[in-house]
């Protein structure tokens, strides 16, 4: 049994908080190049570009790429064959808290949803996933809020269509407009109940562009790009830079989908340990 001291996690996730919000994920990077590349509207191409600049500045002066620094989710896969020394949930939100101190970062996070009060740094959302393996693997996502009052899911009936789903899916697109600041990149889950098909949706966001894209994601892809949202809402053919799926078994009576966007800015950083 590999033994791995909490304060390792504190630190980690300290340093992934500072990497996600001062460093836009390569991918996502090279997916807004490209999109520039091909853009045929000037107003849109000029939105691309000053994006792009936006996240080499923020790189280089070290600066949050967007001022909403977001609720960060963190993702841990766990390896069976590792004993955590300490409090992981401990650790993982004083993480949290240093690194959003060392980079400077909004504390975004209202303690009580009704009541509200003042806003801190924490408690964030901690997904646990056991795997083989004696490593621990750390995802920090920042997830900011224009995009994530924008989530949806719906629990269709088993005999759905295809259609029908990929109907709900591009209208959930459509309504989140110029609110949750597109280029989007889109989380589907499709499976499992409906608290594992919205899990899956988040953690579709993880997803690398670089990976073989599913013929089906393309043709989400190509049909939410003839929206004509365009970045930032005023018009274009870059309403989306990607749409990853993930699917999950599911009961016979049901067939549960969620859709969870992110804005251009979608930030994480991972590391292992």
């Amino acid at each position: 049994m590999r033994k791995i001291e909490a304060k390792k996690i504190r630190q980690v996730v300290a340093d992934l908080c500072v990497e996600a919000n001062h460093i836009l994920r390569p991918d996502v990077l090279n997916a807004l190049q490209r999109a520039l590349a091909k853009e045929a509207n000037k107003r849109a191409r000029g939105i691309l570009g000053a994006i792009i600049t936006n996240a080499t500045v923020a790189r280089r002066e070290k600066l949050a790429i967007c001022q909403d620094t977001g609720l960060p989710v963190v993702f841990v896969e766990m390896g069976s064959g590792v004993c955590i020394l300490g409090d992981l949930k401990k650790a993982i939100n004083q993480g949290i808290v240093e690194g959003y101190k060392k980079g400077s970062l909004r504390d975004s996070i209202v303690g009580n949803p009704l009541l509200r009060g003042a806003s801190g740094f924490g408690p964030v959302v901690i997904h646990v996933d056991i795997v083989k393996g004696s490593r621990v693997k750390l995802t920090v996502l920042p997830k900011g809020f224009g995009s994530e009052n924008k989530t949806q899911l719906k629990m269709f009936n088993p005999t759905a269509k295809l259609d029908e789903i990929k109907n709900f899916i591009i209208e959930t697109v459509r309504s989140a407009g110029p609110d949750a600041c597109p280029p989007f990149v889109v989380g589907v889950g499709i499976g499992g109940t409906a608290d594992y098909a919205m899990w899956l949706a988040k953690k579709a966001l993880l997803h690398k562009f670089n990976r073989q894209t599913k013929k089906l994601e393309k043709e989400f892809l190509t049909a939410i790009n003839k929206l004509n949202i365009g970045p930032m809402g005023l018009g274009g053919e870059t309403t989306a830079l990607a749409v990853n799926i993930e699917t999950y078994p599911t009961h016979i009576a049901g067939l549960p989908v969620a859709v969870n966007i992110s804005c251009h800015a979608l930030r994480s950083a991972t590391a292992i340990i």
